[in-house]
């Protein structure tokens, strides 16, 4: 994680830094933003930057122009993050150790210089009872979640000792705070067992109560311990050392982490993340590509009594349930996908689970494609407000290497957006182009010679054109100038007729003086591919989408350059980059 205060003289330049797509890649940015920058956010005033090494102003900018330009960053590629610094040194249980600059990649673990993460997730989604007040109603096992949490702060204790440390220093900061971070998995799972759908505040109230919950109990196991073998080191002068506090043996007890290797083994969603999709594709050795269904789908179809087979397929093109007119209403909002998720209801998530975690969240904002920078800096300043600690976001499609995926992962179900290189202004945004297209290509006698033009298309209609000249040569660097345009309009939402009517007709002496030439132009031969293809008959177009779709549908996902362990695609998910295939994650 590379982190720069928002009020150091290189901000500018730092937020910059990822401009370009593909450089320091091995970094996640985040800013650390204060309470006094969010201030003058709010009140439209100016700000200082200070030198670190002399302390003294070196100038001073519009803080509403640099959470404008924050937004348009993070608008364009999902970084920077923020880190609300001044929120995670009020928490900081040392104070008088030193102050927190920094987190983990991720951005759960706010750390001292020298400090170690030492993190462990409970998977709610087994700790369910069907009883509830002598009814048939099912509820959290908290019985059995406190059993769990207490052998799980006592385990998170004992690793601190078990552990080799790679430098004296690391082990004396370690070992003298003894911070560790307890926190939880398989939440969408927990919800969709209690029958509560992701963007409710029934939810809201569940992550509240849950936590709470294990909060209470992990302090609890803590002053057990610490009564059996002492308080942490530091526990004198800490935020703990108060009349009447009992000792505790660990300075921070919960923190919510990612979880992305550990919820991949122990086959559950991913910490307190809704379904990123409801199917994706797993590679194993044999060469063979596996079809994975989110668990808990198979046994609501089964139990609603439901075609299992016909929806799962639609599933494992689409990753959803949308539209699926099979599928009761109850059901598809049960099992809503992140996208399909307004971003104010994943911020209330998080910032529910943040009241009780004495670290911090890991949890991404997925924004849809057509998101502005508007509704960026809104989004940023309501992760603020609602006293979460940090916030990262990203805007499906936003990055240019990302995959396009049938279903709601591609980035092409919106016509516009906004241009990041000038946050605000309205311009086009075309979808990305898929892997693999399925088209036609027909033949057109030009007054040059031939002309070959080939019209493709994916699930959501004609998505490009390429054209070709025969031997006898002709205006090739024209004409390929025309089927790029004609390319990019088309996956930025422009009605195939409109563009037909635009270049049919267009008259080149070439081909008006030779015989047997039944096209006006090379543009004219293009309006009549297009048109060929746009009367095709219905069940052709239905035939030729649903086979690009089978090939390029990799159940929703947003791919982040190649697994380092398995080398399948890897996407982003709570702020790191995991892959679905083997479960490896960036943030370890």
């Amino acid at each position: 994680m590379g982190v720069l205060r928002v009020d150091h003289p290189d901000i500018q330049e730092f937020l910059e830094l990822k401009k370009t797509e593909g450089e320091i890649a091995n970094f996640n940015l985040s800013v650390a933003i204060t309470d006094s920058f969010m201030e003058a956010v709010a009140a439209g005033e100016s700000y200082e930057l200070i030198n670190p090494r002399s302390g003294k102003v070196a100038k001073t900018l519009d803080a509403r122009e640099v959470f404008r330009k924050i937004a348009g960053m993070a608008w364009s590629n999902g970084e920077p993050g923020l880190i609300f610094i001044d929120k995670m040194n009020a928490d900081n249980p040392t104070p008088a150790i030193g102050m927190i600059e920094s987190t983990n990649p991720c951005g759960e673990q706010p750390l001292l210089p020298y400090e170690s993460c030492n993190l462990g997730s409970i998977n709610l989604g087994v700790f369910v009872s069907a009883q509830k007040d002598g009814q048939a109603q099912a509820a959290v096992d908290y019985k059995s979640l406190a059993e769990t949490i207490h052998l799980a702060v006592h385990f998170l204790d004992n690793v601190i000792d078990a552990s080799k440390f790679p430098l004296p220093e690391i082990e004396r900061v370690t070992k003298s705070n003894r911070k560790i971070g307890l926190g939880v998995m398989g939440f969408a799972d927990l919800l969709v067992r209690l029958g509560i759908p992701y963007d409710s505040d029934q939810a809201e109230q569940t992550a509240i109560e849950v936590m709470r919950f294990i909060h209470s109990e992990g302090v609890k196991e803590s002053q057990r311990l610490a009564e059996l073998r002492g308080a942490f080191p530091n526990f004198a002068g800490s935020i703990f050392d108060l009349p009447g506090q009992k000792p505790m043996r660990n300075a921070t007890i919960t923190t919510v982490a990612p979880t992305g290797t550990i919820s991949s083994i122990a086959g559950c969603s991913s910490g307190i993340e809704p379904y990123f999709a409801l199917a994706y594709e797993r590679h194993v050795l044999s060469g063979e590509t596996l079809i994975e269904i989110v668990p808990l789908l198979g046994e609501s179809l089964l139990k609603e009594g439901l075609d299992q087979e016909k929806i799962l397929k639609q599933v494992a093109l689409t990753g959803s349930l949308r539209s699926n007119d099979d599928v009761p209403d109850a059901l598809a909002d049960l099992f809503k996908t992140s996208l399909e998720i307004p971003p104010e209801r994943h911020l209330a998530v998080q910032a529910a689970f943040q009241q009780y975690t004495d670290n911090a969240v890991s949890k991404t904002i997925n924004l849809p494609n057509e998101t502005t920078v508007d509704q960026v800096e809104d989004i940023l300043m309501q992760s603020y407000q609602s006293g979460c600690k940090g916030i990262t976001v990203y805007r499906d499609g936003s990055r240019a290497e990302q995959v396009l995926s049938a279903g709601i992962g591609q980035s092409g179900n919106q016509e516009a957006g906004t241009d990041t290189g000038k946050p605000g202004d309205n311009v086009t945004h075309p979808r990305s182009r898929p892997d693999v297209l399925i088209g036609t290509t027909q033949k057109f006698k030009i007054g040059c010679g031939n002309l070959y033009v080939t019209v493709n298309s994916d699930d959501m209609g004609i998505t490009e054109v390429f054209t070709n000249t025969g031997r006898a040569g002709g205006c090739a660097s024209q004409s390929e100038a025309t089927s790029r345009l004609i390319s990019i309009a088309l996956r930025s939402g422009v009605a195939t007729d409109a563009i037909i009517e635009q270049i049919r007709g267009i008259r080149c002496p070439a081909c008006i003086r030779r015989d047997g030439v039944n096209v006006t132009s090379c543009p004219d031969a293009i309006a009549r591919a297009l048109q060929s293809v746009v009367q095709a008959p219905a069940a052709v177009r239905v035939a030729q989408n649903e086979q690009a779709a089978s090939v390029n549908a990799t159940a929703a996902t947003q791919h982040f350059g190649q697994c380092p362990e398995c080398g399948e695609p890897m996407i982003m998910e709570s702020g790191c980059h995991i892959c679905k295939s083997c479960g490896y994650s960036k943030c370890g």
